[in-house]
């Protein structure tokens, strides 16, 4: 069934979700503050790992970095488009409306987990190669692996940030759903090389959310996200960075 990944994903981001609401109330604000630094650190290791290895190759006994260039131009005009579009103000936006509509106007931290738990499970290769390999062939098995993931993530996240973080299931069931419907016309886009630099650009992004969690929103890293276009687009020129 075409498009099943993205529901696994989806139920597991809100089984995730319920499961931390529950967990949390059992802690106190002290032990949600150590879960919330616990998750961050998690999750810089996981872009540093992410990053790592495509930035550096074995050549017999040297390790060897490359693919500097293509971090420094990919962050930084993606960063000045996003910043030009208001890219972050526009998911706030969607949060501040999110939580109004389900009555949470209460919660002060609520569209900070809603969008930091968004970036969360939205930027990466596996969502994107994920729902295409789904929409082609109906092959979940990408999202699956991710699905249990992000249980784990936003299961930690929404105890500690608070209810907020569940609701990134809505940009992933759009975004991956999004992508599922239109994978013939995005597949012949993503070769090899585009998939290793938008998994490199991916990465450098988690890890500015990790960032985040573990010293307070530091970057904005929503404003980040036209990165990954530059990465892909940079795939297709003859130039080895």
């Amino acid at each position: 069934m075409i498009g099943l990944g993205t529901i696994i994903n989806t139920a597991a981001i809100i089984a995730g979700g319920l499961v931390g609401r529950f967990a949390g109330r059992l802690f106190s604000s002290d032990h949600q503050d150590a879960l919330n630094k616990a998750c961050g650190i998690s999750v810089l290791f996981i872009a540093i790992a992410g990053a790592m290895q495509g930035m550096l190759k074995i050549d017999g006994a040297q390790i060897l970095s490359g693919r500097s260039m293509l971090v420094v131009l990919c962050l930084a005009l993606g960063t000045l488009a996003g910043e030009l579009i208001g890219i972050e103000k526009a998911f706030e936006g969607f949060g501040e409306w999110l939580k109004a509509k389900t009555g949470n106007i209460g919660d002060r931290q609520f569209v900070d987990a809603f969008v930091t738990a968004s970036l969360t499970v939205c930027i990466g290769a596996m969502a994107i190669v994920g729902a295409i390999q789904d929409g082609i062939s109906g092959d979940y098995s990408t999202l699956a692996v991710k699905s249990v993931l992000d249980f784990i993530i936003i299961a930690i996240m929404s105890s500690s940030l608070g209810k907020g973080s569940v609701f990134s299931a809505v940009p992933v069931f759009v975004f991956e759903g999004a992508l599922t419907l239109l994978a013939r016309l995005i597949s012949p886009i993503m070769t090899d090389t585009a998939v290793a630099y938008l998994s490199l650009i991916g990465s450098v992004l988690i890890f500015c959310v990790g960032l985040n969690l573990v010293w307070g929103k530091k970057v904005r890293v929503a404003n980040m996200l036209p990165a990954v276009i530059f990465a892909v687009a940079a795939a297709y020129i003859p130039w080895t960075f």
